[in-house]
């Protein structure tokens, strides 16, 4: 399985085949790829991404040729360690066809004040940087389905 960092001007993939670190900008993010080293086909991991910054969350979330579905959760909050099974499956179902990020509120707090994050965990999606739709509160795979679907992408 290839790795996936999350940088400002793009995902970083490494290749499975050759381990070649792969940039693919955010606005092709819904193309398909292959590793500029070896050509081996790549695709983006079925896990949710970790945000590592308040640059790269407005990168991903301005720029994403994808929607997104952010996590804003924290590592202290038991129904947030309980949906992270759930989102990686969704991750897995939607691979390809939409972002699955987490966003850690105790480390990105200017983040959680400017989107106004007052209980955890809140899923929001992100669509041509605009935020869509928003959704507090634990759900399990199913329900998280059906929020990513009802929200207007």
């Amino acid at each position: 399985m290839s790795k996936i960092d999350p940088a400002e001007r793009g995902l970083i993939l490494t290749c499975p085949n050759c381990q070649q670190r792969n940039r693919v900008i955010y606005e092709r993010s819904g193309d398909p790829f292959r590793c500029s080293k070896c050509q081996t086909p790549l695709s983006l991991v079925g896990e949710p991404i970790e945000i590592p910054s308040e640059v790269v969350f407005n990168a991903v979330t301005q720029r994403s040729a994808l929607p997104v579905l952010m996590d804003f959760w924290a590592p202290w909050c038991g129904p947030c360690k309980m949906i992270a099974p759930e989102l990686i499956k969704i991750a897995s179902s939607y691979q390809g066809r939409w972002l699955v990020c987490k966003t850690d509120i105790d480390s990105m707090q200017d983040v959680a004040r400017r989107f106004a994050i007052s209980s955890i965990p809140t899923m929001a999606v992100f669509n041509q940087g605009r935020e869509v739709a928003r959704q507090s509160g634990a759900m399990g795979a199913a329900g998280i389905q059906q929020f990513m679907e009802g929200a207007r992408v």
